[in-house]
């Protein structure tokens, strides 16, 4: 799950991370307001998405007055960004983080990760900061250091004052630095971040080392141990069909092909759209209806596929384990009646009453392809719709 910046940033002040003092605004009055409670002879008023490279498409404006802040703040709400992050049809500006200015003296880069390879969280850094990260690893690999935490020890002081020198913090402010990483670490640790990124890290000329920016993502299945992140959640940045999937505890996410892909499991999921693509199709979606579904949840996937306009045809690639073809075929039905579907749609089952489950299907009266395997159904619903 993502959260905006202005909420990281609430998160990081709760473990002694440094950041700018700010204030969220929701229309352009509110934003003046802000600023002028901040009272800072300088103003950042910043659009607030979920997504990176805002300042670069026109979402971030130094403001020197309030009547500055209050010209940006109606340029920015209610503007459409698009960045390299958001895809072509951008993200629409429904709030601002109006933000105090600082004196800058060097932009730093600091990210945790976890390293999947080592199933380790990783501390990476680099003095080219304010830039993309990837652009930095392609270009200039050699400027990005890494340490590798021992989950059992937490990152230590020496690991972290290792960094600082690395990336040539001043000396003086090495001391801040560490506790600003081992502020980040506690933080992305005790709440479960999959990602903690805070681009720039600068530091002031008053001796500040200061986040002024901060991306934290969550990881979704620890929710439930945060009802304080979960209040973060923007249904605004989310799809629809994403977040109607969440309720019927379905995993989707949107691509941008127009073949509709329904499995179950992610593995299966992932070979599916490889294959789609093998055979010169392209999937609309990643659609994992899980290990224990009914024909309801089939049913409101079959839903949620068609609610995209793009996709001009369904392939469902069903392996029945815990999951049985029969109630998968029933779901398929249902569907299909119940949205009156007017796309090929090609199945392929296999598994726990595979030959039920065909029984149904060939029963139903609905145009249905049948699919012999996961090869020869990704051919099919490729030349149908072609």
């Amino acid at each position: 799950m993502n959260i905006h910046e202005y909420q990281g940033k609430e998160i990081l002040r709760q473990y002694g991370v440094k950041v700018p003092n700010g204030k969220v605004a929701f229309s352009v009055d509110e934003a003046v307001q802000a600023a002028s409670e901040l009272g800072t002879a300088v103003t950042v008023v910043k659009a607030q998405i979920h997504a990176g490279g805002r300042g670069k498409a026109g979402g971030v404006k130094i403001a020197k007055s309030l009547d500055e802040v209050r010209t940006y703040a109606d340029e920015i709400l209610g503007k459409v960004l698009v960045t390299h992050q958001t895809g072509p049809d951008g993200k629409e500006v429904k709030r601002l983080l109006i933000e105090e200015g600082c004196d800058i003296k060097k932009e730093y880069y600091v990210g945790l990760v976890l390293d999947r390879a080592t199933s380790r969280i990783v501390l990476m850094a680099s003095e080219e900061g304010g830039t993309e990260i990837e652009e930095v690893a392609a270009e200039t690999p050699e400027k990005i250091f890494k340490e590798v935490i021992d989950p059992v020890i937490g990152l230590t002081a020496f690991q972290a004052r290792r960094i600082a020198f690395n990336i040539n913090i001043p000396k003086e402010l090495v001391n801040k630095t560490v506790k600003f990483m081992t502020g980040l670490y506690s933080a992305f640790v005790e709440k479960d971040c999959s990602i903690a990124e805070i681009n720039p890290l600068v530091v002031t000329g008053d001796g500040e080392v200061m986040a002024l920016d901060a991306k934290l993502n969550f990881d979704e299945n620890a929710l439930y141990r945060h009802k304080d992140i979960l209040e973060y959640r923007d249904l605004d940045e989310e799809d629809p069909k994403e977040i109607e999937a969440s309720k019927y505890d379905l995993s989707y996410i949107s691509l941008d092909g127009n073949i509709g892909c329904m499995v179950n499991g992610a593995g299966l999921a992932m070979s599916t759209m490889d294959i789609i693509n093998h055979y010169g199709g392209s999937p609309a979606n990643f659609l994992d209806v899980g290990g224990g579904a009914t024909a309801e949840k089939v049913t409101e996937a079959f839903k949620i596929i068609l609610s995209d306009k793009n996709v001009k045809g369904i392939f469902v690639n069903i392996f029945g384990g815990i999951m049985k073809c029969d109630v998968i075929a029933e779901g398929v039905v249902e569907a299909a009646k119940q949205v009156s579907l007017d796309v090929p749609l090609v199945v392929r089952l296999e598994g726990t009453n595979v030959d039920l489950g065909k029984k149904i299907l060939e029963e139903s009266g609905i145009n249905i392809t049948a699919a012999e395997s996961m090869a020869d159904g990704a051919q099919k619903i490729v030349s149908l719709i072609g």
